[in-house]
Order: C-alpha cells, then structure tokens, then sequence
C-alpha cells in the first residue's frame, strides 16, 4: 500500500509572474545567518582543498555518546550554494539530542574540471568519514540520516544508490550507505524531462535517481511540491512508485501547487516539515520520542 501523508495547509505560497523562486524572500536566510557550528571538521582532502564539517552538537554532547546524526546537504544546482543554507535544519536537530552536521562539497566547476561526480563522491565520503571515526565523534554509526534539498537532495539519495562512484583509493570496505533519506524537493531525474542533463552530460544516466531504483534503499521520507518546475513531480511520483515496487519504506508528502523550494519560502511550511521529519524518523527509530 502506497503511504502519502499530506500537510494540512491553509494555503500555497504564490508564484507571482514577476517573481521567480530564486527572487522570493526566504525567511530561513536571517534565521541562518545568526547560527554558528560548534565546530568545523575535515573530512577530505582533495588537492590543496580541505573539506569540513560543519558540526552542530546538542546540549549535554560528550565525546563518548552514541547520537544519531543528521548530515544536510544543500543545494544550488551543485554548482552553487553554501553549508549555512542547512544550518536551521541542522541546528533543529541538535535541540532534539541529534549530532548536527551541514556538509561542505566541490561544486561543479567545468572550468577547474570539477563534476557532479566529484559532488557525489564528496558525500559518499562524508558519510564513510563520520562511520569511520564514531567513537571520536560520539555518533551511533547506525543512525545516520542523511538529508538534503534540491541538488543537495540529489547527493542525499546518491550516497546510497551509486556504489561505483568513489574517491580513488578510498577504503570503500565502509558503507556509504546512510540508515535513512530525508529528501526535499529532490533532484530525482537527470534527464532532459528532469533537471541536469546538460549539466551532467553524455553519463547523466548514471547519476539519474530514478534509473536507478534498486532493493535494499534505506527508509525514505520525500517532500514535493506538485508545482514544482524545476525538479517536476512527475519525477518523484515514478520514482516513489519504484521505490515501493522494489520493497523499500518510501513515504512521499506532497504540498498541492507547491513550487520548487515551497517550504524554505514559508515558517509554517518549514515547521511542518520539520515535524514530519521528526515523526518520521522516530518511527525509524533513529531518534526517540521526547
């Protein structure tokens, strides 16, 4: 049996024909901005680039606990965007008793030969590191929740679906399979119905989502908007489909004429996401009721 849980929501947020989503107030960004990690961490080395974790604990954290952990990933296209855009989610999820962490990757660069192969390998990475050193971090190496917003829910779903893209010379015998998928308005299709092809190129199927749906997927929980143009929801309808039909847990909550982003544009939608999230993975039991 298909689950949908839907929003209860009073009404959608416009769309104005002089008004494109990337110019739409977004009132995450102060929240954002007033929000600082506990401390930054590197997990990856590539060249002279240091990569780091941007890590939020919560109240009460030792270094000998065995958290849960909540690793965001933002979006951008993957050629843009920055850890801060996740810090509200992150730090959410540290008031809760969870290790927050907001993940800092290449971003597609064709000019420094950077790819969204390069993306996806960076937090496949991410999550290796954070198995490989729980004791040092005071995580629960089988409770990672990995979630992410557009091209940053891409990456999310990537670290579990594409076992053959990996760092040269990573010790890939350490999964880099998260425990649970948390995606908002996923990149879920490459293709030219989708988003990325160009952006990808002649290998895009290899990193298209939706083509590559398999068993054994950890639990997913999916936020859509039906009015989403960017990344179309026809995309994460086949792909939720998919998902159950292989034997996967998959929940999709869709937000009627949601555009892309809906719930970064509006504190309601944001709370209520937040909550979904939060009842979602105690019933995975990657968290526990307070």
């Amino acid at each position: 049996m298909r689950i949908f849980r839907k929003l209860l929501i009073c009404s959608v947020v416009p769309l104005l024909c002089s008004t494109t989503v990337a110019q739409q107030a977004r009132p995450l960004d102060p929240i954002a901005a007033k929000l600082e990690p506990t401390r930054l961490e590197v997990y990856k080395t590539v060249g002279k680039r240091s990569l780091r974790l941007h890590i939020f604990e919560p109240e009460g954290y030792q270094a000998s606990d065995r958290r849960p952990v909540f690793l965001a990933i933002h979006g951008g296209g993957w050629a843009g965007g920055k850890p801060r855009w996740f810090y509200p989610f992150v730090d959410r999820f540290a008031q809760g008793g969870m290790v927050g962490i907001s993940l800092e990757y290449r971003l597609l660069n064709k000019s420094q030969g950077t790819t969204v192969f390069d993306c996806v390998k960076d937090g496949r990475s991410a999550i290796r590191y954070i198995r490989r050193n729980a004791d040092k971090l005071g995580i629960d190496p089988n409770r990672i929740v990995v979630a992410g917003g557009s091209a940053g829910g891409h990456l999310s779903v990537a670290t579990a679906l594409f076992d053959d893209v990996n760092e040269a010379g990573e010790e890939t015998s350490i999964s880099a399979s998260p425990n649970a998928m948390v995606l908002y308005y996923p990149v879920i299709d490459t293709s030219e119905k989708g988003y990325g092809q160009k952006k990808i190129g002649d290998r895009w199927k290899e990193l298209s989502p939706v083509h590559n749906v398999k068993k054994g997927l950890p639990p997913t929980i999916l936020f859509h908007g039906t009015g989403d143009t960017v990344t179309p929801f026809a995309g994460v309808i086949e792909f939720h489909r998919q998902m159950k039909e292989a034997g996967n847990h998959c929940e999709l909550i869709r937000h009627d004429g949601g555009v892309h982003g809906y719930l970064i544009f509006d504190l309601k939608l944001y709370e209520q996401t937040i909550e979904s999230t939060k009842q979602f993975l105690i019933e995975q039991k990657m968290i526990q009721q307070n």
